[in-house]
């Protein structure tokens, strides 16, 4: 198994319990105006009253830059009449030969999901460093030849991990994420896409995991040739479980493939962490040359929404020793 990469030369609104994603370590600055704070409120209340987000706030809330605009979408033919929920086909362009049907959470949170529920992050959208790496997983498929993979903290669609199962000739995928919602989309979306036959593996299945939660990990210690994440080291009550789960969940010589961007030092503390326990470690900006060029004009050309700190993620390589 060969994962060397060779050098190609938000929450904007804070989250009830803490920051969120596109927030990091910072504070927000004076530019923050004063309009933009009472949306911000006014899109909190809505929550816990349990309405639906008005165009206007959906407009200015949650997220400033969105997409490297890697894949295409298209909303997908009802299967039947009665149907209701809204489903979405995701087509790479680069790779336009490899597809899949997401089912987008188009529900408000509510109370208990903001009060109770494990890290609702992964509910809100399919995050940039997500996207990166299914991207990623596409064009470097190979790698994945006859190996057990497997996908922590990947939000309501994981869909990284499925542009494993749909493209690369797998041993097996396994979906992963600690909150319950965003595993229940996640089984809907595989039974759409087993219906449409788009899976290039049988082996294919979803379940909550944990990574801070001993009888998650333990059932699946050992078992992995790769596993993978993105946009997962911002939260700090959670980034030593995190390489900790990495570790147990891999095979001796077994690596994990990790998308995020920098956020302040966040990700300096993820790698500092891994290299305490024992892991190899390598670090890449410049993983991918489309991805460089791209970065290089959204630093231009897009500063008003662009912010290379939070957007642009980096590759880490972890390979497991012993």
């Amino acid at each position: 198994m060969d994962l060397h990469v060779a050098d190609a030369g938000t929450v904007e609104a804070e989250q009830v319990a803490g920051g969120g994603r596109e927030s990091g370590n910072v504070a927000p600055g004076p530019s923050v105006s004063a309009a933009l704070a009472a949306s911000r409120w006014k899109l909190l209340r809505q929550v816990l009253k349990q309405n639906h987000l008005d165009d206007c706030l959906r407009h200015i809330s949650i997220r400033r830059f969105e997409s490297f605009n890697l894949f295409s979408t298209t909303e997908a033919k009802k299967e039947t009449e009665e149907e209701i929920d809204r489903w979405i086909q995701y087509i790479c362009v680069f790779y336009p030969e490899y597809s899949v049907f997401l089912r987008h959470n188009n529900g408000s949170l509510n109370v208990e999901d903001v009060l109770t529920s494990f890290d609702n992050t992964g509910n809100v959208c399919i995050w940039p460093s997500e996207e990166v790496l299914a991207y990623y997983v596409l064009k470097h498929r190979n790698i994945f030849r006859d190996l057990a993979v497997c996908e922590l903290g990947g939000g309501m669609t994981c869909l990284a991990g499925l542009m494993v199962a749909i493209s690369a000739d797998v041993k097996e995928v396994l979906l992963t994420d600690g909150n319950e919602k965003a595993i229940s989309n996640v089984r809907d979306i595989i039974t759409r896409n087993q219906k449409a036959g788009l899976f290039k593996t049988q082996k294919i299945s979803s379940c909550v995991l944990r990574w801070d939660n001993e009888t998650d990990v333990s059932q699946l210690e050992g078992h992995f040739d790769i596993v993978m994440c993105a946009d997962c080291l911002f939260l700090d009550q959670y980034r030593a479980s995190l390489v900790d789960a990495i570790k147990r969940l891999l095979q001796p010589g077994g690596k994990a493939m990790i998308f995020a961007p920098r956020r302040e030092n966040t990700l300096s503390q993820f790698c500092n962490l891994a290299e305490k326990v024992g892991f190899s470690l390598q670090r890449h900006e410049n993983y991918d040359e489309h991805m460089s060029n791209l970065n290089s004009k959204l630093k231009t050309e897009n500063q008003d929404i662009y912010d290379e700190n939070l957007h642009y993620p980096l590759l880490l390589i972890l390979t497991k020793n012993g």
